[in-house]
């Protein structure tokens, strides 16, 4: 079967930029220290009131299509992964083939939160290996989740952020490219965290608006040691899989929502902390936009090798999982 892998990535984050300070003089509280020492974020974007994620999308877009070599009209297929979409119907797949001029593509949307990036990847590939049409394939992550703050919780404000991610993903010529993937999920924890409300069970009305449960909401406390025993779990998984060690693995791309997760997973692989690249000091936690955000800030930095053994891990509401092994296929 055919392999896919990926050809170029794209980064985008907003331009306002919040500082901690931001929030410690909004709740009259010091929280620069909680945010810097143990979630490992320094700032963070919004988007502005007139962006849509659409609007997040386009340049990261752009910019994997360049490095790519390949314009909008090049693409068979558009999947974007988020949760925080332009509207709950149509796709905001559909817009953004719409604003990049991508006029053979098709589009659809996925939601596994912030596993969405991996999981969407996943599909991407098996859409390259199953069908020899499909030649180039744009796979987003965004995440606009400013726009769904309850600004009385400072737990969340503090740590939730808006960006995109994009890669291109194309048939693999040589060795490279994805080489394994699992998904798994713990639906029981589905009603921990959440919009609950928009949606055929909760549809928007004005009690609902009066109680903010339109808004993210975390209704119940996640086990704190559930990434920390998971992606360890799936990571070994996957090794085995592809008949590679730990120490093998170049790069760790992880869900960026909480630096003691992924200090504790590396030290659970006996892993050193330095091959896991992260972008939370800078932007914050970005949900489903995350890990194609660090693996294009990685291969802007140079990071990524031809050969590069490189393993993803994605964690989200659900509770959804994601993991993937690849071949890295250039020199960034």
């Amino acid at each position: 079967m055919a392999r896919a892998t990926i050809a170029g990535t794209g980064i985008y984050a907003p331009e306002r930029i919040v500082e901690n300070d931001f929030f410690s003089k909004k709740y009259g509280r010091e929280m620069n220290a909680f945010l810097r020492e143990q979630r490992n974020i320094c700032q963070r974007r919004f988007m502005a009131d007139d962006e849509a994620t659409s609007d997040l999308i386009v340049p990261a877009a752009e910019e994997a299509l360049k490095n790519a070599g390949i314009t909008a009209k090049d693409l068979d297929l558009i999947i974007v992964a988020t949760d925080t979409p332009d509207y709950i119907s149509p796709s905001t797949a559909a817009v953004v083939q719409h604003k990049l001029n991508a006029v053979k593509a098709g589009t659809f949307d996925m939601n596994t939160a912030c596993a969405g990036f991996v999981t969407a990847t996943d599909v991407a590939s098996k859409y390259i290996a199953a069908d020899e049409r499909y030649h180039n394939i744009l796979v987003v992550g965004a995440y606009g989740m400013s726009k769904y703050f309850d600004w009385n919780d400072y737990k969340v404000t503090s740590v939730f952020a808006d960006g995109a991610g994009a890669a291109v993903i194309q048939r693999a010529t040589d060795e490279s490219g994805i080489l394994a993937s699992q998904l798994y999920t713990e639906g029981v924890y589905h009603d921990y965290m959440g919009i609950y409300a928009g949606g055929t069970k909760t549809p928007i009305t004005h009690d609902v608006v009066e109680k903010r449960q339109h808004l993210l909401q975390f209704t119940k406390r996640i086990p704190p040691e559930t990434n920390g025993e998971h992606w360890p779990r799936l990571t070994n998984i996957i090794l085995d899989r592809v008949h590679a060690r730990v120490s093998d693995v170049n790069h760790f791309f992880f869900t960026q929502i909480n630096i003691n997760s992924i200090v504790e997973t590396m030290q659970k692989l006996n892993a050193p902390l330095e091959r896991a690249h992260n972008i939370m000091d800078r932007f914050g936690y970005t949900g489903s936009a995350c890990i194609p955000m660090a693996i294009a800030d990685a291969a802007r930095r140079h990071k990524l090798k031809k050969n590069d053994l490189v393993m993803i891990l994605g964690s989200g509401g659900g509770m959804s999982m994601a993991a993937m092994a690849m071949r890295w296929s250039y020199d960034t």
